[in-house]
């Protein structure tokens, strides 16, 4: 298929690798930021393939798995409501909250739905009138203006039976608290590409200044993200620390512009508790005061609570790259993605779901 399968060139990935091994001279190591990216690194064994002197590390880059347990939990509850249709992506269903999750919630008779559009959730609410219809909007960047636009449009229908559970995230505020901590040892950053296709890379551009670290905007495809790492390793063994642009059939500096726009009419900036990081000043987005209509939190009075992980997931290591999945005593035996101990194991974008499909086996083999 056209602008993929060039992409997934064995010769082409094998050659991009010998001119890293070719570059570097000492350890470095890099992390990705998004979780699409992850999959395809571990799928594809990108990481063997690479010389031993670079050291791949995952980051926090899955909205699934960074949504905090008292979200999810908060979802369950509306779920609850006899008079309530809850509507989610199909990733959420499975992260586990507190004490259950949304399938199960589903499965004891919980009016739950799958939709793969915040617009279909829309129609629903069209459809039933009589019902109060919950829409469990989560993501990054990359889905905040589909978002806005479903709310511009059920502010225009007049659609009081409508609310979003909103749950939105922003990578650059999340790679800073990375790059402030003690325990920080990532050189170089691979961007999420489609994050970077809405909002472009200025954002990054002070990250590399303050940090003296390199960023390069990545795709999503063995070749992109080979190429990606070649960037980074030559920035790095140049000394370098700037802001380049690998995924330049989607990404340009600027962003979608129009996508922004809505963003910002619906959505304003707040902070934000991140799954296994915790708080992360300004890292987040929630409805303005003009459309608090159709804020869930407000429409149904939800109140904020203190919810711990299970103690035996190390998910909050391995979203900071601290540690590997396969370094969880509980990885592929008592945590697996029909049980999961924590939402990088069950959603699709979660590092510990991707070594679950394909490394696995070694895993096991070695214990």
């Amino acid at each position: 298929m056209k602008y993929i399968d060039e992409y997934r060139d064995p010769q082409l990935a094998r050659g991009i690798a010998a001119q890293i091994a070719r570059r570097v001279t000492r350890p470095w190591v890099l992390m990705e930021i998004c979780g699409g990216q992850t999959h395809t690194l571990v799928r594809y064994g990108i990481d063997e393939l690479l010389p031993p002197q670079i050291r791949l590390v995952h980051g926090p880059g899955c909205p699934v798995c960074v949504t905090p347990l008292e979200t999810i939990d908060k979802a369950i509850a509306l779920a609850g409501h006899s008079d309530v249709t809850l509507v989610s992506y199909g990733d959420m269903l499975r992260v586990p909250g507190s004490r259950t999750d949304l399938f199960h919630a589903k499965a004891d008779g919980a009016d739950v739905r799958v939709v793969y559009s915040p617009l279909a959730a829309l129609r629903i609410a069209v459809q039933q009138p009589g019902r109060k219809v919950v829409f469990f909007a989560i993501g990054f960047e990359t889905t905040a203006p589909a978002h806005a636009l479903t709310v511009q449009q059920a502010a225009r229908e007049k659609l009081h039976n409508f609310s979003l559970l909103a749950s939105h995230v922003l990578v650059p505020p999340a790679i800073r608290v990375l790059l402030e901590s003690p325990r920080n040892r990532v050189q170089g950053f691979i961007a999420p590409g489609h994050v970077c296709t809405v909002m472009g890379w200025r954002e990054y551009e002070v990250l590399a200044k303050d940090f003296r670290v390199p960023i390069v905007v990545g795709g999503f495809e063995p070749a992109d993200l080979l190429e990606a790492i070649r960037m980074l390793v030559v920035q790095l063994e140049e000394g370098r620390a700037e802001v380049e642009n690998q995924y330049a059939r989607s990404v340009n500096r600027f962003g979608n512009l129009i996508a922004q726009r809505a963003m910002q009419e619906v959505f304003e900036v707040c902070d934000r508790k991140w799954r296994g990081i915790g708080p992360i000043s300004g890292s987040g987005l929630r409805l303005r005061r003009e459309f608090a209509a159709f804020d869930a939190e407000k429409v149904f009075a939800l109140e904020d609570a203190e919810v711990q992980e299970p103690p035996e997931c190390i998910s909050a290591e391995v979203l900071q790259g601290l540690k590997a999945p396969t370094e969880c005593p509980a990885f592929a035996t008592r945590c697996s993605p029909e049980n999961p101990l924590g939402a990088p194991m069950v959603s699709s974008e979660g590092a510990c779901a991707a070594y679950f499909l394909y490394r696995r086996h070694d895993v096991l083999c070695a214990k």
